[in-house]
């Protein structure tokens, strides 16, 4: 093993010995460790950005002779998060071979249909797009990165010229190239020019480094890596100012977050004209360095230069002519200054597309922004869900890092438009598009959910989560909170502490899901309490505390979602999560059966006021949901009991059997229930769905 430096000022080290003597015998899984350690240092790569492959000696199992297999990610894949699963297994040899039947520029489609005839692999992820630039090289272990230092100095001008003036004779340089089979070619030809080379800057693009081992190849990239950055640091240090100084001053953080929490949902209406989007928000220093600056106006427009942010990022973000302290109150009037840039983004996304597309160029994709600029408060993104829509502001933060470096090298580069257009509308690319997955009914959605931390309120949760719905969880209770939202995946699910009684509350609540998601399109009020007391024993407090939490609870909920879908312009539903008894007359439940009937009535109401606004307003009746229901956890069973001259402890059966299917409801059920009314019955409002095994008593008509 050869001797490095393990001290890193710009890279993280994060090579553990005794993690990787676990795969002494098995160098795919050591391969896969090197992949996930790069991939978690986003200083080095992004989420699905490069490459990383190794090349072992196999059996073949039709000649029984070994042979070189080479590994590498697979289409579309993330090194980060890298498995098994995950990557493909290619004979060196054929796909080597594949040279002998290479056409040019022009056969480089054909040829990717090609790597399926050198799998070694039957259960082999599809092979990328990169993979021939890691089989045309000879090395065991080859790592294709995309650190925003070795981009800085690609998309530097004269980036030839500042390699050598980094890394002297050490690495080779290949100018820009759409990757393919003639990009693997020109590396060939790099190495062969330049033996003994430890790596190869490719121009507006990247890195590849490579080594005899995964350990050397893993140190070579850390120390490639290193020595940009710290060239890129002196050189700023040299100049003094980034980004020609500031131009606009930063609103206090917490000014920004509330400005960015109004205007998102006027953002996200406008970025869904074609498809409904969701949101993401960032202020980071990084970021608003660059959108405070003097060179902003000239450099966001050039766009980005390596096709991994740009393919994320679309070529340009929009920068909005919004002053800092701009009034946002009056949302009509804001959008009407909005609108403009909007159309004129779109007008000339279209006619890039125009100018740039070729008689087979797949049809034009959603003309508006994914990144959006507002000097002074920070950067939005909106995309398809939540990660593509993180991952998008990720990876212009990395075209930032970019531009700040190539800038103070020489100055920044950005591919020609039609060099760009031939990445973005690449019928390869297409064709990964096409391979996604159907979107899950409730994808695109955000929902808000009341009395989440458990029992009925967690199950709606789960279940709108499941069909593809990003979820904001809320409760009174925080350590419940934690507990529910740790069980969604991430970039799933957020949470805030909120008393339905408190409309400042309330407020805080909508902010986060704007802060998180971009705005909000569905509304559960689930939470609630129930005290079960004959008249004479019912109190002035029972009475309020169910009036406030049941009744103003779900009016102020309404009232400030309503605000927000308007905003959008998207529609919207909003669910009450009520009862039975607000429409059977039983005995010792004069509170809590009142309230119900209320929230009833309520949303009836509001469905007639809302429908212009294409807001859905419905009702779900729960009954004897007793396992897993928080409401049963004292007082109420107790008292429901006494009605009835039963024990507790006979509740579930009692109530199973009054009903005509003899079930027992379950939180799942009413679930269920809520997601009929907003992922089936989409021309459906004012309505009252019973999730009670069937109670004659309580049937609406």
């Amino acid at each position: 093993m050869s001797t490095w430096t393990k001290e890193f000022k710009h890279v993280d080290y994060l090579w553990d010995e005794r993690k990787a003597a676990a795969f002494a015998d098995d160098q795919v899984g050591l391969f896969l460790y090197r992949s996930n350690i790069l991939g978690s240092d986003l200083r080095i790569t992004n989420y699905g950005g490069g490459n990383t492959s190794c090349k072992t000696i196999e059996k073949d199992p039709l000649t029984n002779q070994e042979v070189e297999v080479m590994w590498i990610k697979g289409s579309g894949g993330d090194i980060g998060t890298l498995t098994k699963a995950g990557i493909a297994g290619l004979y060196t040899e054929r796909l080597r071979n594949l040279k002998n039947v290479y056409g040019g520029l022009s056969d480089e489609d054909r040829m990717v249909g090609l790597f399926d005839h050198c799998i070694y692999d039957l259960d082999s992820k599809a092979p990328s797009i990169d993979t021939p630039l890691h089989g045309l090289l000879p090395f065991k272990h080859i790592d294709h990165l995309h650190p925003d230092a070795l981009i800085a100095v690609a998309a530097a001008k004269d980036s030839e010229k500042v390699t050598r003036e980094i890394w002297g004779d050490t690495m080779g340089w290949v100018p820009w190239q759409r990757p393919g089979f003639d990009l693997g070619l020109q590396l060939e030809k790099c190495l062969n020019d330049n033996p003994g080379i430890r790596g190869i800057v490719l121009g507006s693009h990247g890195l590849f480094t490579w080594g005899d081992t995964s350990y050397d190849c893993y140190m070579n990239s850390l120390e490639v890596i290193e020595m940009a950055s710290a060239y890129i640091e002196k050189k700023i240090k040299a100049k003094g100012s980034v980004f020609g100084g500031q131009r606009v001053q930063s609103l206090p953080k917490d000014e920004r977050k509330v400005k960015a929490a109004k205007l998102m949902p006027l953002l996200r209406g406008l970025c869904s004209s074609e498809a409904r989007m969701i949101g993401h928000f960032t202020d980071t220093d990084v970021v608003m360095e660059y959108i405070n600056s003097n060179d902003l106006k000239r450099l966001a427009p050039m766009g980005t230069s390596c096709p991994d942010h740009f393919l994320r990022t679309k070529i340009q973000p929009l920068v909005l002519d919004l002053d800092t302290h701009e009034d946002l109150q009056d949302s009509k009037a804001v959008l009407k200054k909005l609108e403009p840039a909007f159309a004129a983004y779109r007008k000339e996304y279209s006619h890039y597309y125009d100018t740039c597309k070729k008689a087979n160029s797949p049809g034009m994709r959603d003309p508006n922004p994914v990144i959006i600029i507002y000097p002074g408060v920070g950067m939005f993104s909106f995309a398809k869900n939540k990660q593509t829509t993180r991952v998008a502001s990720e990876f212009y933060i990395n075209a930032i890092n970019v531009m700040r470096g190539a800038e103070a090298i020489t100055e920044y580069t950005s591919l020609p438009r039609q060099e760009a257009f031939d990445i973005e509308y690449w019928l390869l690319e297409e064709a990964k598009l096409q391979r996604m997955p159907k979107e899950k009914p409730l994808s695109r959605k955000v929902a808000l959910v009341t009395g989440a931390g458990g029992g009925i309120g967690k199950a709606i949760a789960d279940k709108l989560a499941a069909e593809g719905a990003n979820v904001v969880l809320t409760d009174i209770a925080e350590d419940r909170l934690k507990e529910a939202v740790d069980t969604y995946a991430r970039d799933t699910a957020s949470y805030a502490v909120c008393d339905v009684t408190e409309s400042g509350s309330i407020a805080e609540a909508y902010k986060n899901a704007c802060l998180e998601f971009g705005g909000v399109d569905i509304v559960v009020h689930s939470a609630g309490l129930a005290i079960s007391k004959p008249l004479e024993e019912t109190t002035e407090k029972d009475w309020d505390i169910l009036q406030n939490v049941l009744v103003k609870g779900q009016f102020e909920l309404a009232k400030q979602a309503v605000a927000i879908m308007r905003a959008q312009g998207l529609g919207g539903d909003i669910i009450s999560i009520a009862s039975k008894n607000g429409l059977v007359s039983g005995p010792n439940n004069v509170g809590y059966g009142t309230a119900k009937a209320a929230q009833q009535h309520m949303a009836r109401l509001l469905a007639a006021e809302l429908g212009a606004d294409k807001i859905r307003v419905n009702t779900v009746n729960p009954d004897g949901v007793i396992v897993g229901s928080k409401i049963w956890e004292g007082a109420w069973a107790e008292g429901r009991a006494k009605a009835y001259g039963i024990t507790v402890e006979e509740l579930p059966a009692h109530y199973a059997k009054r009903n005509l299917l003899n079930e027992i409801i379950y939180p799942e059920d009413i679930a269920n229930g809520v997601f009929a009314l907003v992922g089936l019955l989409e021309k459906t409002t004012g309505n009252i769905i019973n999730v009670d095994g069937g109670m004659a008593n309580a049937f609406v008509r």
